[in-house]
């Protein structure tokens, strides 16, 4: 780490981007305690990064998949921070400033979790280059659980992780997981037509919206139960959020609409924030 009023200039800077990249996480995280409110937004905003290489509409498929296994394999450097500037400098006029400040967010991270987000991040780097080079071929149920336990379920691990060195909250890993796919599903099914638009379906064979809904809502109320066993405290009031606006979205989704508006997103948070 590189001190004090580095890490302060870097968390705004990141609160930035992070309200400029996701709506759904920026009032719960900007809501944590100081020092879980940086390992969070950390680990955020380093996933983010990697998954704008993963959905970037002009790079090649090739490129993303050595872009992707640039930065696992930079995580395994003795020195990670420039291993990860050299693989992403030379693409700085293509790729987005979330991800091109990957450096940052991890030095972001408080040290003593800090490899911690730095796993997860390399580990979700890794299969998200791997999918790529697959195309993202989904045929069954078990491919589409593998895929999205690679973008949204092993940021449920993660949480948990990190829950526990913040505060030792014990919580039910594989409900974790269900958290993050539950999310992840929810954007399978808002964005179907833009997916299939750029070549990608990941719904697996023969199923329609009425499958993957199920499949969503399964993994939405294992969810609901992982906050439920959670302890009162900051993990679970982080958790309320994303769950809620969640199944918010399915709920008009299944109802024919196509996306929550602005004031249904702040009414539910200000209904959980009291």
């Amino acid at each position: 780490m590189e001190g004090l009023p580095i890490t302060n200039a870097i968390l705004n800077d990141a609160l930035i981007m992070l309200q400029k990249t996701s709506r759904t996480f920026y009032i719960p995280i900007n809501g944590l305690d100081m020092g879980l409110k940086e390992a969070v937004t950390s680990g955020y905003l380093c996933m983010r990064a990697i998954d704008e290489i993963e959905d970037h509409e002009e790079i090649p498929g090739q490129l993303k998949i050595d872009l992707l296994r640039g930065v696992y394999e930079a995580s395994q450097s003795s020195d990670i921070i420039h291993a990860t500037n050299e693989v992403l400098m030379p693409y700085r006029d293509v790729l987005p400033e979330v991800t091109m400040r990957l450096r940052d967010w991890m030095l972001l991270c408080p040290p003593s979790i800090a490899d911690t987000v730095i796993h997860y991040n390399a580990k979700m780097a890794k299969q998200m280059g791997e999918w790529a080079q697959a195309k993202w071929n989904i045929q069954t149920e078990e491919d589409l659980d593998g895929y999205t336990y690679s973008v949204a379920g092993m940021v449920g691990e993660m949480l948990s992780e990190l829950w526990l060195w913040h505060d030792d909250t014990q919580s039910d890993r594989e409900k974790a997981v269900a958290f993050g796919r539950g999310l992840q599903a929810v954007n399978i099914l808002r964005n179907r037509k833009e997916d299939l638009k750029r070549g990608v379906d990941f719904y697996p064979n023969g199923w329609d919206f009425k499958e993957m809904l199920i499949y969503t809502q399964r993994n939405l109320k294992l969810a609901d139960e992982y906050i439920a066993e959670l302890k009162p405290g900051p993990a679970r009031k982080f958790c309320k959020i994303p769950l809620a606006l969640a199944q918010a979205t399915v709920n008009i989704l299944a109802a024919g609409g196509s996306k929550l508006t602005r004031d249904a997103v702040l009414k539910i948070v200000n209904r959980l924030n009291g």
